[in-house]
């Protein structure tokens, strides 16, 4: 019996086996054997992503018991998304301690002992911290100590949807590390399932809390798992293991995870079973780095048409991404059409006050339905004379004829401000305030997805560069909260979906101003531009056979026609009739 008991001291896949048997339960399959290895041998900072129903979370209670089947010194704190389900994992290990024979030892013998589901001790020496204590991440969590913590499903789709919800439960996280005590042995385990591309498990890893991730299925491609794959999975693939193929077979059968993929809807399926947060991702962020159309734009004219393709050859590679991962820029297809000035453009200010928020400028025009950003500026300084002279300096350069102002700051003293500036640098421009009633988040979501939907808005290469490049004086993770690009990949109708979103406030601001002006159809205008084109031919045919057969055949376009003819200068010019 000792010897048996040395055994299940010594490996917990023994100890898991043996505790499975007491619950007549079918011996542990190989991803929870993988599992059992890794809280076992792992490092002192660890966390599982494995796919649901894999058992992660009584693998994980097991090894709290055998914690203590080592050491009944040992103190234990488990922490989850809420209190309820800390308190159910902590009532599992006490009925398991209460009815495993070889586990009734670790009961205490003391009636003043604790033995609640919120804390309770085991047969050790008096103490202030419980064995085991449970408590939800949002509880109090300051003034406890623990040699091991177990952090079980933090991340739940209703305190991870913004980024504003990540980085406090980012701090949270921060915290639960000040509880681990300083011994060599203390252990911080994570386990869970990524709920967004940006999740804070995503953080725990650049903060050396090395990752296991154990899908369902061998997956197709590994780019997204970023090398987090699982030792073990990663050995099979190696040695020739075919993509779509179960990883755990005992667990889920191909015919089970084919009857709840098709229950659960593909994008579900690939978050809680494939850990793969793409295809959610997709459906929650509806503002698309491909729908752009990226080239280089002239400040005074524009082609007729601009004609969008996501094929391959059109993935510009040279620029710097910060969307979703696999959101690339495109350039264009093909230009069409005569370049002609554009029909409007304007300035659209976003104003703000001095601190972390900026004053952003966004210069827009439009021809054909199709909307033009030549160039994003922002500011630190919020409504100074500098500024705002800047930003007029600006609409000097792309000849601007209305100034789109936001009135909610300031009650419209930045528009005051603007227009002294314009008497005094006598600019002919329109001032024209905006009021927003509605929340910002749905604002410029419906403000954007359809122009980007249609693929109407060209972005100029430069402004990509930028604002790339902007905010340099920052840490590099906060840089990316003040980029436009990354303020749009990450914008979706959650209050707070982005720490910032000046930038990208600005630009839906600027693109609402065009909403009517989008309705023109840019091949309708080339129709237009057609039927003008033939009926001066057929004009000119009738007056002049010859001399319209010669302007035909030198390729003349109707100004060049007309201005032949003498109608375009009021005079005849010499032609070859």
């Amino acid at each position: 019996m000792n010897d048996t008991l040395k055994a299940l001291q010594g490996d917990f896949k023994l100890f898991l086996q043996a505790l499975w048997d007491q619950l007549d339960l079918p011996s542990p399959t190989r991803a929870q054997y993988a599992i059992a290895d890794y809280l076992q041998s792992g490092p002192k900072r660890l966390q599982i992503q494995a796919f649901r129903g894999v058992g992660k979370s009584w693998i994980t209670g097991a090894f709290v018991l055998w914690t203590l089947f080592n050491d009944p010194e040992k103190k234990i704190m488990i922490i989850s998304a809420s209190k309820e389900r800390a308190d159910n994992m902590s009532i599992f290990l006490q009925k398991l301690i209460i009815e495993t024979p070889w586990l009734k030892h670790l009961r205490p013998k003391s009636d003043d002992a604790r033995w609640s589901r919120i804390s309770f001790d085991v047969l050790c020496s008096p103490h202030q911290a419980p064995s085991v204590k449970s408590v939800g991440i949002t509880g109090q969590l300051t003034g406890s100590r623990a040699d091991l913590m177990i952090l079980d499903d933090i991340e739940v789709p209703g305190n991870s949807m913004t980024e504003l919800m990540r980085e406090k439960l980012l701090q949270l996280c921060t915290e639960a590390e000040s509880i681990l005590t300083p011994e060599d042995d203390s252990r911080i385990m994570y386990l869970g399932t990524p709920q967004t591309t940006f999740t804070v498990y995503r953080k725990l890893a650049e903060r050396n809390y090395r990752p296991f991730v154990w899908p369902a299925r061998f997956p197709k491609d590994i780019t997204p798992y970023e090398g987090l794959i699982a030792p073990q999975l990663q050995e099979d693939l190696d040695n020739g293991a075919q993509s779509g193929e179960c990883t755990d077979p005992d667990r889920f059968a191909d015919d089970d995870l084919l009857q709840r993929e098709s229950a659960m809807g593909r994008s579900n399926f690939m978050l809680q079973f494939m850990l793969d947060t793409s295809l959610s991702d997709a459906e929650k962020f509806p503002l698309k780095m491909a729908d752009l159309v990226v080239t280089s734009v002239n400040p005074t004219e524009a082609p007729d048409n601009v004609i969008w393709c996501s094929d391959p050859k059109n993935v510009i590679k040279d620029l710097p991404t910060v969307g979703l991962p696999g959101d690339y820029f495109y350039t264009p297809m093909q230009l069409q059409g005569e370049w002609t000035p554009y029909q409007e453009t304007i300035c659209s200010v976003d104003p703000s006050g001095r601190g972390s928020d900026e004053t952003a400028a966004c210069y827009i025009s439009q021809k054909n339905g199709f909307l033009y950003l030549h160039e994003v500026r922002a500011y630190k300084d919020g409504y100074s004379d500098n500024t705002l002279l800047d930003i007029l300096k600006g609409c000097k350069k792309y000849n601007v004829s209305t100034l789109v102002v936001e009135t909610n700051f300031g009650d419209g003293i930045v528009s005051e401000l603007f227009k002294k500036h314009l008497q005094q640098t006598k600019q002919n421009i329109f001032v024209d305030e905006v009021r927003a009633n509605v929340r910002k988040e749905d604002r410029i979501i419906d403000s954007l997805e359809p122009v980007l939907n249609q693929h109407r808005l060209v972005v100029n290469r430069s402004v990509i560069d930028w604002d790339y490049n902007s905010n340099k004086e920052h840490p590099p993770e906060q840089r990316l909260l003040y980029m436009l690009f990354y303020q749009m990949s990450r914008m979706c109708r959650m209050k707070y979906a982005v720490k910032h979103d000046d930038r990208i406030d600005c630009l839906a601001q600027g693109v609402k101003y065009f909403t009517d002006s989008l309705s023109i159809s840019a091949q309708a205008q080339i129709d237009l531009k057609k039927r003008e084109e033939w009926d001066d031919i057929l004009e000119q045919f009738l007056d002049d056979p010859q001399g319209s057969a010669n302007h035909l055949v030198l390729g003349m376009d109707v100004n060049q026609r007309q201005q032949a003819r003498g109608k375009a200068s009021g005079k005849e010019v010499p032609n070859w009739s």
